[in-house]
């Protein structure tokens, strides 16, 4: 597959979020939404009714990255309500199998994301179980952190796991992504992109997630795989 990028809206006006996710609207390929609960993280953002309204208005699918407590219990509902990527933490799931199976029977694609410190071979065996693997690139819960180096190892090994560039499951990066780091996460692997402070940080939202996307295809082209 070719390179996809996700700005995210936890760098947006929360105010203004159908406005914002129509500045990316035509460069973009997904909004990314980050649902904190302020306990399984230590900050608090936007729950199912937020996203519910956001999906009237938002002409690119979202993808729902639930940062929560219990998402067996909570994540099949942004699947039900719309939302076309779920993703849940692995540290957070009790049965992520069958958390993961509900969020596809329910529509949508199901992504498992793992921590900076969480190694990614333990979850070798559920790969068939989702469509998307999201490796944190910083530690989740605050936007506009710096990107840890440290994570592009495990990148490179998930990418081994995953397979080469025509597999099925996506290899997401989450955290830090800049026009600085993006090359390098491509060149580890990664084949989607989330972007919160670059993008809507950004004079043009527009440019800078057309920009992030040169740098990106130019580095997964580069790729011997």
């Amino acid at each position: 597959m070719s390179v996809q990028l996700a700005p995210s809206v936890l760098s947006a006006d929360f105010a203004r979020l159908a406005e914002e996710a129509a500045a990316v609207a035509d460069v973009a390929d997904w909004i990314h939404v980050d649902v904190m609960d302020a306990h399984f993280v230590p900050n608090l953002t936007i729950g199912l009714p937020v996203v519910q309204s956001l999906l009237k208005h938002a002409s690119l699918p979202l993808d729902c990255h639930l940062m929560i407590e219990d998402p067996d219990r909570w994540a099949p509902g942004y699947a039900e309500a719309g939302a076309r990527n779920v993703t849940i933490h692995a540290e957070a799931a009790a049965a992520p199998v069958r958390t993961l199976r509900a969020i596809r029977a329910a529509g949508a694609r199901a992504g498992l994301a793992i921590n900076p410190a969480t190694a990614v071979e333990p979850y070798a065996d559920l790969l068939p179980e989702i469509d998307m693997l999201l490796v944190m690139t910083v530690e989740p819960g605050f936007g506009g952190q710096y990107f840890l180096d440290l994570v592009l190892p495990k990148i490179r090994r998930a990418r081994k796991l995953i397979g080469g560039r025509d597999a099925a499951v996506w290899l997401q990066v989450d955290g830090g992504v800049t026009e600085e780091t993006i090359g390098r996460c491509a060149e580890a692997g990664a084949d989607m992109f989330v972007a919160g402070s670059s993008v809507f940080g950004a004079t043009d939202p527009a440019a800078a997630v057309t920009e992030l996307r040169r740098i990106a295809h130019q580095a997964w082209a580069a790729r011997p795989d």
